[in-house]
């Protein structure tokens, strides 16, 4: 018998740089962490639960995710991305930038009013004040992603001579929040138990460009 001892696993240091590189076994991984982070939440989730519920060995979850904050980023990334693609095609794809903003807002708010999207900012909130890092991280690679893209379309569309406005970074910062007024916070504090209706939406969404164009349409002359 060898008297060699056995090597104990470790996670690797935050600096390592991440090898795992097969894109279905990353795939299959997030698939498992979704299970496990919506049925149990953050906390109570563990690095154990995910690999059992992937089917992977815990050793591979390492090479693949250095730690529990940084999967889980991945996976709010990876589905938040999946569904707000089509919300920021409507912006490129219709010329009509009213009929546009229509449809980019509806897109916009189906996403954020979604049970997961919901689920994924009251587990964020409730631990970015222990894990900062967290929290900005969700912050620059969802809501401030979002308001920088919307913000080039509107300069886009300045440039066309269809709106007049001397911050865009700003414009589309007020543009998102029309969007989501009375519709998104009662969801994130579980006022309401269920997503609006698509009739609720399309009501919000249409006072909400319409205010918009009110105010950022060019003065006929």
């Amino acid at each position: 018998m060898s008297d060699i001892a056995e090597p104990i696993l470790k996670p690797p240091s935050r600096n390592r740089r991440i090898a795992g590189g097969d894109p279905d076994k990353r795939r299959q991984i997030l698939d498992g962490a979704l299970d496990v982070f919506m049925a149990r939440g953050f906390d109570a989730a563990s690095m154990s639960d995910i690999a059992t519920a992937a089917n992977v060995s815990k050793g591979t979850l390492y090479v693949y995710f250095e730690d529990k904050e940084h999967l889980f980023v991945a996976l709010i990334e990876r589905e938040r991305e999946i569904q707000r693609m089509g919300a920021f095609e409507a912006l490129n794809d219709d010329p009509d930038l009213a009929h546009a903003l229509t449809r980019f807002g509806e897109g916009l708010v189906r996403l954020l009013v979604s049970d997961f999207a919901v689920s994924a900012q009251r587990i964020v909130l409730g631990v970015a004040e222990r894990m900062p890092e967290l929290g900005r991280e969700f912050y620059e690679r969802g809501p401030m992603q979002g308001t920088q893209r919307l913000s080039a379309y509107l300069r886009r569309k300045r440039q066309e001579g269809l709106l007049s406005i001397d911050d865009p970074d700003l414009a589309a910062a007020q543009f998102l929040d029309l969007c989501q007024s009375t519709l998104v916070r009662p969801r994130l504090f579980n006022a309401d138990r269920f997503p609006p209706t698509q009739q609720d939406i399309r009501r919000v969404v249409a006072s909400a460009v319409a205010m918009f164009l009110a105010r950022y349409a060019p003065e006929r002359r």
